[in-house]
């Protein structure tokens, strides 16, 4: 271990030197390396994670460089996993980098995800979010799932427990398509993808170093434009038609 490159992390007594050997021997898969997924991508290479998975079947784009910091202007027309694995290795040459340049489906997601015990959301599409989160509770696999648009965030962690409240709870099924416009269509301020990017990496961070936390019975939203945190109780819906 490298004490002296872990040495703030180590100083934490919720850390320690027993919480980052568990970091380092951590497999975290990230599904999306844009906006969100390329600030949650560095912090977890930084703090020491040893294995991390990026899945992502996008190809790098001038106007993706607003807010997807992982990525250079030299990475336009790259795979985002070829890029995103570059930027990693270079700030952590110790952080092991799996990469699978795809976009999930049924077919795939076992293979893609088989193996890690954390998965971060970072998705741009319901189709994904709602495949992974239900390949998550279904497999026992702690998901954190971030989103942004425009002035927009939001954050939510389910842990598959007895008690604990599903992603379906919260969302039962997907919205229309034109029901939620995407940030290509409204835009977005690439610094609020940063927030809820790093805020992803922090609390999957706590459930690598199994710190309590009441954030899998909580909504997270963030109002960038006015500055505001709004935290909304969540619990198991009876009615959930998939875990109840």
């Amino acid at each position: 271990m490298e004490t002296e490159r872990y040495a703030r992390n180590i100083l934490l007594p919720e850390v320690g030197d027993a919480g980052q050997k568990r970091l380092l021997a951590a497999r975290v898969a990230v599904v999306g390396a844009g906006g969100i997924g390329s600030p949650a991508l560095f912090y977890l290479a930084a703090a020491g994670v040893g294995q991390i998975g990026i899945i992502d079947g996008d190809t790098v784009e001038l106007s993706n460089l607003q807010r997807q910091i992982i990525h250079r202007e030299s990475s336009q027309g790259r795979p985002k996993v070829d890029s995103a694995k570059e930027a990693l290795t270079a700030l952590n040459s110790n952080c092991r980098v799996e990469k699978v340049s795809a976009r999930l489906d049924t077919a795939t997601i076992d293979a893609a995800l088989a193996g890690y015990e954390v998965v971060l959301d970072a998705s741009d599409n319901f189709q994904t979010r709602f495949l992974v989160a239900d390949f998550c509770w279904a497999n026992g696999v702690p998901l954190v799932s971030a989103a942004a648009t425009g002035f927009q965030g939001q954050l939510l962690v389910v842990v598959p427990a007895a008690g604990n409240p599903c992603y379906r709870c919260f969302y039962p099924k997907p919205p229309p398509a034109a029901a939620v416009p995407s940030s290509s269509q409204v835009g977005i301020l690439g610094a609020l993808a940063g927030v809820m990017g790093s805020l992803q990496a922090l609390e999957t961070l706590k459930l690598l170093l199994g710190l309590d936390s009441d954030q899998p019975h909580r909504f997270l939203s963030y109002d960038a434009l006015k500055g505001r945190f709004h935290v909304m109780h969540r619990k198991v819906r009876p009615t959930c038609t998939f875990c109840a």
